[in-house]
């Protein structure tokens, strides 16, 4: 199986983050991808501020109209969907994950299990978790999804471990908090996350975006990562510049890296405003 690792730049125009998750899709089946992931939230951005009146906007119904469309966007090019996105359940909000198959649709749902994504005020009513791992089995194998401060809870790693998925797909919106893309400090950071990894013993695919300045204080600094089950870093992306990464997943292992996704990408760091909405 070939994995595409999309690591999009984001916008505050859902419209246009719409557009690139297509395109992403269409090179990735260029390339003979099996497989796309995309981060964390991928439709908006992690741009909530624990305020239900702008925040239950940013969700999406699962199943509903964009995942039929993302369905339809899978048969059509044979690729399995891996997504991040905020999910709406009336007046609730989830920090969610689809799998979806050209065959089957939605295969698999989760939703995150750990609250940071939202701040420790946030009303428990509205920003709810996930309380289960599932698993789910397609021709090429089993995959679960831990979301971006899932791994690193080690009781939900061990319980990665216990089911024992193939794939573990960790889409994730990671910022550091002075807002800076400096990849030698993620080389510094890095290390945590192929230890939590190894620590699940299956291959994980991790994937981050890369905000706009749109996005305010949101300084997601992009960059893609394949974890060996037995903690080798197979394969990355550098962060700080939007991209795709290509991985074969059968032996022997190979990847390819492609910069060039879409019209307009950039891989330089630009200043950026603040937001009326800032994150806690």
């Amino acid at each position: 199986m070939k994995a595409a690792l999309a690591v999009p730049q984001l916008s505050a125009e859902v419209h246009e983050n719409l557009q690139k998750i297509r395109e992403f899709v269409l090179q990735a089946a260029s390339h003979g991808a099996d497989l796309i992931l995309f981060p964390e939230a991928v439709l908006t951005g992690l741009v909530n501020c624990d305020d239900p009146a702008h925040d239950l906007l940013l969700g999406i119904e699962i199943p509903g109209p964009l995942t039929h469309e993302w369905a339809k966007l899978s048969k059509q090019t044979g690729l399995i969907m891996g997504l991040g996105v905020l999910e709406r359940e009336g007046q609730a909000l989830y920090d969610a994950a689809l799998l979806i198959t050209p065959d089957q649709g939605i295969v698999l749902h989760y939703r995150r299990i750990t609250p940071g994504w939202h701040g420790p005020k946030a009303d428990p009513h509205v920003y709810r978790q996930g309380t289960h791992i599932h698993t789910a089995h397609t021709h090429w194998g089993t995959f679960a999804f831990l979301i971006c401060g899932d791994l690193f809870d080690d009781r939900l790693v061990t319980e990665i471990r216990e089911k024992k998925p193939d794939f573990l797909l960790v889409p994730m919106a990671r910022a550091f908090p002075e807002g800076s893309w400096d990849p030698k400090q993620w080389d510094q950071e890095k290390p945590f996350y192929i230890e939590q990894a190894k620590k699940a013993g299956a291959m994980t695919l991790i994937t981050n975006y890369l905000a706009d300045e749109s996005l305010g204080e949101d300084r997601s600094f992009g960059g893609a990562m394949a974890v060996l089950p037995d903690g080798i870093l197979f394969a990355e992306y550098p962060i700080g510049r939007e991209g795709m990464l290509v991985v074969s997943l059968e032996k022997p292992w190979r990847e390819e890296n492609h910069e060039d996704r879409v019209p307009g990408a950039t891989s330089k760091k630009e200043d950026r405003g603040g937001s009326p909405c800032s994150r806690h």
